[in-house]
């Protein structure tokens, strides 16, 4: 079993003569940063001048500069950009400013496992990935809760850098929860398997599929985005909530029965064979191959896909369908 490293554990006085800088305000970004202020750290931010992100920031009470500024000034570099921009930045912005003894940090590990940013051998380079979204990380931290946490060391110059992880992870209130270490190569693997087999590309095939098997079947389609689409989120929250066996003894037990005896006929032995394919293009670096072109291009395949989904009848039918339910409070 894995070691769970609790608040005992770290120490923030390892960060306490450092500046951070948090590269990229958006959704991860204000909330480490906003805790890790509320932790009494030396905290600083970079975004583009005068966007939403710089303004937040000036109103989280924490002073905000360029890229390049900021990496001047820090000691430790934590990079939240999305994946596609940040080797460029880095290129651009970070890597000329980089002093021996520094830190640079991550919460993806994409581009360090991919070799789209190569850092110099005289800083550390290390991982702190938060299991839930900016928001919930700094909604847990301001009750005194906190999010499970992810750690890794990739490059350790100073022979301090799982240290210096695990004091930023509890300055962001991981250690509150519980952290894990993990490696760059198992997180990310494992984080684009997750995304293309089960959390975003499985599952959203599986409820389009549903969807239209039920309409071509002569079925009227809002009762289809009911079964196929609505009732979804009842099922996931108690699988979240306490596994398994919580969602199978809430459900009815002919939903459990035909579940338990049908499911292995939808995820058989040909799907297994296709997740087996994806794991193997996410490890042999195909699919990063593939991503790095396409964000290259200018994201066309990303564009027409998202302009086929957004087509889609069961986009309309659910929107038709969300707007009788305003307690979803659907964001627009």
């Amino acid at each position: 079993m894995a070691t769970i490293y609790r608040d005992k554990d770290a120490d923030l006085r390892v960060l306490k003569d450092k500046t951070i800088a948090i590269i990229g305000y958006g959704n991860q970004g204000h909330a480490q940063g906003a805790n890790l202020k509320d932790s009494g750290l030396d905290v600083i931010a970079a975004d583009l001048k005068d966007s939403p992100a710089w303004k937040r920031a000036e109103k989280d009470g924490i002073r905000v500069m360029t890229v390049p500024e900021a990496s001047k000034e820090a000691d430790f570099i934590q990079i939240l950009l999305p994946d596609e921009l940040q080797p460029k930045i880095y290129r651009e912005q970070i890597a000329p400013y980089l002093e021996e003894g520094n830190i640079l940090g991550f919460s993806h590990g994409f581009n360090i496992h991919f070799n789209q940013i190569i850092p110099p051998e005289y800083v550390d380079v290390v991982m702190v990935a938060p299991k839930g979204p900016g928001d919930l990380v700094r909604r847990q931290f301001l009750e005194g809760k906190g999010v499970p946490c992810l750690i890794a060391v990739k490059q350790d110059h100073s022979k301090s850098a799982k240290r210096i992880a695990l004091a930023y992870a509890k300055g962001i209130g991981g250690t509150r929860a519980g952290v894990l270490e993990t490696t760059f190569a198992e997180e990310t693997e494992t984080d684009l398997f997750g995304e293309q087999v089960d959390l975003c590309g499985g599952v959203t095939a599986m409820i389009k599929a549903a969807f239209e098997i039920m309409v071509q079947a002569g079925y009227q389609p809002e009762i289809a985005y009911f079964e196929a689409c609505h009732e979804l989120k009842l099922i996931t929250d108690l699988i979240h909530e306490g596994g398994l066996m919580k969602m199978w003894n809430s459900v009815s037990n002919t939903a459990e029965y035909g579940g338990l005896t049908r499911g292995d006929r939808i995820i058989n032995e040909q799907s297994r064979e296709a997740m087996w394919e994806i794991l193997e293009e996410i490890q042999s670096g195909r699919f990063a191959r593939e991503w790095i072109l396409e964000s290259q291009a200018g994201l066309p395949v990303k564009k027409a896909l998202e302009q086929q989904e957004s087509e889609h009848l069961i986009e309309k039918v659910g929107a038709e369908l969300r707007a009788m339910m305003p307690w979803l409070g659907e964001k627009k």
